[in-house]
């Protein structure tokens, strides 16, 4: 076959570079013309799983079993419908391209080289595939293949037939050390093998590092994970024709409706050398600290200064922090047993005062002393002050462009004790698009925050905090300053005193019980008589007011290298508003006898609410790709005297974080539609209560410059609105009803890239309508029969375009 011939690509222009991309995907299907003779390009692999097993499990071997590690032989993956990949490895290797844009784009990770079709390969996999079967419990397990071929491409199907599993009927031990007996038999509660469940393999394994750890934690510094050895024993031995090697023929004796069962014994069997250290307890004997050490000092430097404590040695160049301050991370003492429970949380604490670098706590005998370790803690300081920048941009088709910048300084070490100094400016604006006009502002924000972090409970009593968490006191103060050009200001004063510490390594607690906040509102004349007075919700909302309650926030996180495949976040948070600031109020009324108050004194209301906030999200990772999920429900409920939130604590919903197919502060309440003039120049919906979900795939698509960035896709679906509690007669059909909610749903899809850059993350996104929750030409509001894309205008009105930095969710 004669090759095509392709014209140089420098100096494209645009036409010839458009039909230079039309030609890559129609020849990214002709790989096969580079093979040799006899040789086939490996095209499909299949997994067909049969068996008295239930569906979801089938399901989950399918995937399994299509692993790369099992399957040695899997097809090239496919973009947009061809092989592009390895279309660009043959232009690079029989084509020899070469020129600035194919240099450019045949870097060696968008290339991949043609799977050939080998039987061998399929053999060793059903090799492979059978013995993880085997490890799962499936002992009866059997594979046939099947292949075809067809011009010049090769298919390969897997028939697994699983047959019964085993389950484990008992589980003993056998451990002759009645010390190291005591310590598996306190922990046995925790241990992963269960008795009436399916037989695997992996829970061995698993059990065996659980018992390792265990037993070190105890103080056998020592013991070797060799150490501990599992016995697996059939009920019926009859069944097993080679007694070497029992699960590789079995005979099918097992009657239909019978479970066959193994027993599983746990021995920890003695040292072959009687003289060993391996199952004998250490205890610590010296704790030396080295708080400022370089990454290449040696410990034996004669430079260093040293200070005495009571339970270690501090040596140090500078005296960078207070001893007191280590004494509370360090959870080493001498005399004490060795525990690599103490050995992690000092780990984590030291990590945690965000005081240095690196971290490294080791263990050597001690010289002369038999069964002592002393314990070396080095500490490489990371820079005491940081400054950051973000920078964030947003736009649509109203307003031109959002766009904010914040500025931050911390400092991590004030007074020497580990307290930290946060201090953060903001400032953003938003310009409008008007005809003939130009650019015109259409909103303003700035505003300063401070905290100051103490690495403890600052607290006139002692409270017991639990060994593993870190805590930390929280004081914050800030201003903030909203203008919405020729309509309101509203400036915000904030003072809060919370705690922080975690519970374990996934939840996390924070706790506000003092939260203050001045809310200063001046409406401009033309607005305050025009808008607000026409719209009594609107005229409480817009109400001078103090806010000032409790707040709880609790997290649950599990992403970390133990939840690769799937991992949860969840939030929740409680704020109350009112109840301390009453008893002020009432306090005020009785020194007074009556005459004055808070409210009077200041001429501010006291906003009296409850408001919660329940967010969830799961994400399901694989190789190339990932699913994010995320249900939010916000609830806000004025209580006594206050009748409506106050501006700063309602809801609103559309945007770049939220449902991406309208722009923020446009979507409700519930079915409402602002049409008016008003709507068009300021648009700020809010409501009393919020409820979205998302569903987003995210997938690789190309690594850029080097591998220093990845070029990612997605495309999502989001629903939800925004509702108001009570009926505001100036907005129908703003109200929640629970017999209304699927017709006040606002639904959107759409697609966007992202720039990965790993450390932060460049996000486009645009989104369009597929269901409006106010009428349209479908009474029920769906919006998809409307669609007319190929017109300009249409497009400018429906398709929202949203630029951010970072994940949505």
């Amino acid at each position: 076959m004669k090759k095509p011939t392709y014209p140089s690509t420098s100096g494209l222009p645009h036409q010839r570079l458009l039909w230079l991309m039309v030609c890559l995907f129609l020849t990214a299907c002709s790989n096969t013309r580079y093979l040799q003779e006899n040789q086939s390009l490996l095209v499909d692999t299949d997994v067909e799983v049969t068996g008295p097993v239930a569906s979801s499990e089938k399901n989950d071997l399918k995937n399994d079993l299509s692993s790369r590690s099992l399957q040695l032989q899997q097809p090239n993956r496919k973009f947009l419908g061809s092989r592009l990949k390895v279309w660009l490895y043959n232009q690079k290797n029989y084509e020899k391209k070469s020129n600035w844009f194919w240099n450019l784009m045949l870097s060696e990770r968008n290339l991949e080289a043609p799977v050939i079709y080998d039987s061998v390969k399929t053999k060793e996999s059903v090799q492979r595939m059978v013995a993880y079967l085997n490890n799962q419990g499936y002992f009866y397990a059997t594979i046939q293949t099947r292949q075809s071929e067809s011009g010049r491409k090769a298919s390969v199907t897997y028939d697994v037939n699983t047959g019964k599993n085993f389950i484990v009927r008992k589980i003993t031990y056998d451990i002759p050390d009645s010390a190291i007996a005591k310590v598996v038999k306190d922990g046995e509660r925790l241990s992963l093998l269960k008795t009436d469940v399916p037989y695997k393999a992996s829970d061995l394994s698993s059990e065996r590092e659980r018992l390792t750890r265990l037993i070190r934690d105890a103080g056998y510094y020592k013991f070797n994970r060799d150490l501990v050895i599992f016995t697996v024993d059939t009920l019926n031995k009859s069944l097993f024709v080679d007694p070497l090697n029992p699960f590789e023929v079995m005979p099918n004796v097992i009657r239909a409706d019978e479970k066959p069962t193994l027993d599983v014994e746990v021995a920890v069997v003695p040292p072959e050398d009687s003289a060993s250290d391996q199952t004998k307890l250490f205890f610590l004997n010296k704790i030396i600290v080295y708080p400022d050490m370089a990454l290449q000092e040696s410990p034996d430097d004669t430079a260093f200064n040293t200070t005495e404590t009571r339970n270690f040695t501090i040596k140090y160049h500078q005296n960078i922090v207070r001893p007191r301050v280590l004494a509370r991370a360090i959870q080493l003492r001498p005399n004490e047993r060795y525990s690599t429970s103490n050995y992690s949380n000092t780990i984590n604490r030291l990590y945690d005062l965000n005081l240095w670098q690196f971290v490294s706590l080791q263990y050597k005998d001690a010289k002369d002393t038999v069964q002592k370790l002393d314990a070396y803690i080095q500490l490489s300081p990371r820079k005491k002050q940081e400054f950051s920048t973000n920078f964030d941009v947003t736009t649509s088709n109203d307003y031109a462009v959002g766009s904010a910048i914040s500025v931050g300084y911390r400092h991590f070490n004030l007074n020497r004790a580990a307290n930290e100094l946060h201090i953060t400016v903001k400032g953003g604006i938003e310009l409008r698009n008007q005809n003939r006009v130009g650019l015109s502002m259409q909103a303003q924000e700035y505003g300063v925050n401070a905290d100051y972090v103490l690495p403890r409970f600052a607290l006139p009593f002692r409270v017991r905090q639990n060994y593993k968490s870190t805590a930390k006191t929280r004081i914050s103060a800030g201003y903030n300053n909203l203008r919405r050009i020729d309509k309101f200001n509203i400036r915000t004063v904030t003072g809060a005193l919370g705690y922080e510490w975690n519970e374990s390594i996934y939840k996390r607690w924070n706790v506000k019980p003092f939260n203050l906040n001045y809310v200063g509102v001046t409406l401009t004349p033309e607005f305050r008589d025009t808008v607000v007075k026409e719209n009594p919700y609107l005229q409480r909302s817009f109400e001078p007011a103090f806010i000032g309650g409790e707040a709880v926030v609790y997290t649950f996180s599990n992403d970390d290298i133990f939840h690769k495949k799937q991992n949860t976040y969840f939030r929740a948070a409680l704020e109350e508003s009112g109840a301390w600031l009453e008893g002020v109020n009432s306090l005020l009324n009785v020194i007074t006898n009556k005459r004055d108050n808070l409210e009077t004194a200041a001429n501010v209301k006291i906003s009296r609410f409850v408001r919660l906030d329940l967010d969830y999200r799961h994400f399901w990772n694989y190789n190339r790709s990932s699913v994010a999920t995320r249900a939010y429900l916000g609830l806000g409920l004025p209580y006594g005297q206050s009748d409506v939130l106050p501006y700063v604590r309602q809801f609103t919903s559309g945007g770049p974080n939220s449902i991406r197919a309208w722009r923020l502060r446009t979507l409700g309440p519930g079915s409402y539609r602002d049409t008016s003039y008003t709507a068009t120049i300021f648009p700020d919906q809010t409501g009393d209560m919020r409820f979205e979900g998302n569903v987003e795939y995210r997938f690789n698509i190309l690594r850029l410059f080097g591998g220093t960035m990845m070029l990612k896709g997605a495309t999502f679906l989001d629903f939800g609105n925004i509702w108001m509690l009570k009926t505001d007669t100036s907005r129908p059909g703003a109200a929640f009803k629970l017999m209304n909610i699927y017709q006040d749903l606002a639904i959107g899809t759409g697609a966007g890239v992202r720039l990965d850059f790993s450390y932060f993350v460049i996000r486009l996104d645009w989104g369009i309508p597929l269901k409006k929750p106010y009428p349209t030409q479908n009474s029920k509001g769906w919006y998809l029969g409307e669609w007319t894309l190929g017109e300009g205008r249409w497009r400018r009105d429906n398709i929202i375009w949203n630029v951010a930095i970072g994940y949505p969710f």
